[in-house]
């Protein structure tokens, strides 16, 4: 006998959901075949469109015309306790409203996750979403793209099949390594970023750049995170150490400032004992109490690409991965090692 098509649901008209439940796949790939976009194989397309027809599938016009209407808003989420987030959204702001456009802003917090803080922006009916840091999984994200564009900043986002800007992480911590290698430090040492997005790269920078300058021996990486807790976790595994470094990168300004206090309450002289370079020039870096040696994102530059690749693909665009280059920018957590001092 012939296949028998698909029982159409009863009580209302078929929706995504159904032919996604019926196709075996998610929700976020029949979205992504019914709008034509990329990421799903020819016979994919062509099964899921033979059932979603077979089950009287009809495109709601109507709401997708809604959804194109412009609100012209770029909805924004951010780790409301990350200080280059928040130097981020400042100009974001700027390029936005330089276009015409507005944010709609939805913080991530610690008693308030990021499915959350996403829901709250797509009830704003914002144009696309634009997701600082994101934490969440690759299939997650495509989950949200099957509702609302989305661009990805520090983070990249060619997993997830969709736009990305964030910096050279590689270069970056390399630019570091350069600059203690030029004032004489060996031993060199990593608090990495544990989980964070960046830290694999970062990590992979660093590894690489002691290696290039023949270092790899008296060098190390040990667990960190993005908090001045875990900078001071492991500072004091560092210090604690049978040979302790002169010199350490840390994973980013937060995680910097935490080694820069661990080493102060140790009574460790900064930078004449242990030179600290933080990462991301936001506002910690140059607070009254350390003005530190960090590498810049280019916060202005990555807001720009951000706010123009976001704007691109509310028009249709096709996903971009956008890489900028970082640079360093020396104060006064960084000086010669003291072995190399006359």
């Amino acid at each position: 006998m012939p296949d028998q098509p698909p029982p159409r649901p009863t009580g209302s008209r078929p929706t995504l959901a159904h032919v996604a439940r019926e196709a075996g796949v998610s929700t976020a790939l029949v979205s992504i075949v019914m709008r034509g976009a990329p990421g799903a194989s020819d016979a994919t397309r062509e099964r899921v469109r033979r059932i979603a027809d077979s089950m009287g599938y009809v495109r709601d016009e109507r709401a997708r015309k809604l959804r194109q209407s412009s609100s012209r808003l770029i909805g924004v989420t951010f780790d409301l306790q990350q200080p280059f987030h928040g130097d981020l959204v400042e100009h974001l702001y700027a390029a936005a409203a330089a276009r015409g456009y507005d944010l709609a802003i939805s913080a991530v917090a610690p008693t308030r996750d990021e499915d959350v803080a996403i829901q709250a922006l797509l009830r704003e009916r914002c144009e696309v979403a634009v997701l600082l840091g994101s934490m969440l999984d690759d299939e997650s994200i495509r989950q949200v793209s099957a509702t609302v564009p989305v661009l990805l900043v520090v983070r990249d986002g060619a997993a997830a099949g969709v736009s990305s800007v964030r910096s050279d992480d590689v270069t970056g911590v390399g630019l570091a390594v350069d600059h203690l290698i030029g004032l004489g430090h060996r031993r060199i040492a990593h608090v990495d970023g544990g989980t964070a997005p960046g830290a694999a790269e970062r990590r992979a920078g660093f590894l690489a750049a002691v290696r290039r300058h023949g270092a790899q021996d008296s060098s190390r990486v040990v667990t960190g995170g993005l908090t001045e807790q875990d900078g001071s976790r492991g500072m004091r595994e560092l210090l604690e150490s049978a040979d302790p470094p002169t010199a350490v990168v840390a994973f980013n300004d937060r995680c910097a400032a935490g080694v820069l206090d661990h080493l102060v309450r140790s009574r460790v002289d900064v930078p004449g004992d242990v030179s600290v370079t933080g990462y991301d020039d936001s506002r910690l870096a140059i607070s009254p109490h350390a003005q530190m040696t960090t590498v810049s994102q280019n916060p202005e530059e990555m807001a720009e690409s951000a706010v123009a690749g976001a704007l691109d693909l509310a028009q249709g665009g096709q996903p971009r991965q956008v890489v900028l280059t970082p640079h360093l920018i020396a104060r006064e957590t960084t000086a010669a090692a003291r072995e190399t001092q006359a």
